[in-house]
């Protein structure tokens, strides 16, 4: 992607302000070159009042001037969307946000010959922290799976999988930040029941995973391999690491990821 390629972002929710921010940020495009449609007039007047980008009430007039459309719309809605758009967007790369849309099913409103990617992100991208992992349908080419990451990267970072495991991905990390929420409120509790503020408790616990996860992302150790670096023999962190195994943690934590892609199958189905 260059500077003066345009962007189309339908759907002025969250998730459409975080990309638009992002990728202006990243220096994708300039504020003039995105365009934002919805139905909502008032979030029409909070992206061109904040974000200083191109506004549109017709979703035709949108699509057109853009090169790349991309679909931040609930999946309820995305039937319709695509069907008003249909004339609009040939030739155009569509980049789609919406759970449980397949490739196939968009595909097969918008023609043969439509460049379709599937995205699943999470919402640690409203803070430029988002982890996303997107699929091609047949007609997108390399510079298309290129064009995407590097919006996407723009508020977190990707990975490319097949279509297949994008349920998985959603059981992991589309819903993860969810059990990431519920692991950082448990520890600062138990903070708090030996004696610590709350407020200290959370800023501790809550730093402390994100150095965790920075350590994990380093990429030059395992996880298993950063668990001993701070293991030591009849030391306090293995009766930690006991009391966790007892409670069969990594079970729990497996079945919470099982349960969420299996349920994305079935609204998938749907």
């Amino acid at each position: 992607m260059v500077p003066e390629e345009k962007i189309c972002v339908i759907g002025a929710g969250n998730m459409g302000e975080a990309l638009a921010g992002g990728i202006i940020a990243g220096g994708l495009a300039r504020p003039e070159d995105i365009t934002v449609h919805d139905i909502r007039k008032e979030r029409l007047d909070h992206f061109r009042d904040t974000l200083h980008v191109g506004v549109s009430e017709e979703i035709g007039a949108a699509v057109e001037g853009s090169a790349t459309v991309i679909l931040a719309v609930k999946p309820q809605n995305m039937e319709e969307v695509l069907k008003e758009m249909t004339d609009a967007a040939a030739g155009r790369l569509i980049i789609s946000i919406a759970a449980g849309v397949t490739l196939g099913f968009m595909e097969g409103i918008l023609g043969d010959k439509a460049r379709v990617i599937r995205v699943m992100p999470n919402t640690p991208a409203l803070i430029g922290e988002g982890a996303a992992a997107l699929a091609g349908g047949r007609n997108a080419s390399e510079s298309d799976i290129a064009t995407a990451c590097r919006i996407f990267d723009s508020v977190g970072m990707t990975v490319v999988v097949e279509e297949k495991l994008i349920d998985a991905v959603t059981g992991l990390s589309g819903s993860g930040p969810a059990y990431g929420f519920i692991i950082i409120d448990a520890l600062a509790q138990a903070g708090v029941n030996q004696g610590l503020e709350a407020e200290d408790a959370l800023k501790l616990a809550a730093q402390t995973m994100l150095g965790a996860a920075k350590l994990c992302l380093r990429g030059d150790r395992t996880p298993a391999q950063l668990t001993d670096m701070v293991t030591s023999p009849g030391g306090t962190t293995i009766e930690g690491i006991k009391a966790l195994r007892a409670g069969k943690i990594e079970k729990t934590l497996a079945a919470a990821v099982e349960a969420a892609t299996r349920r994305s199958k079935e609204l998938g189905r749907r």
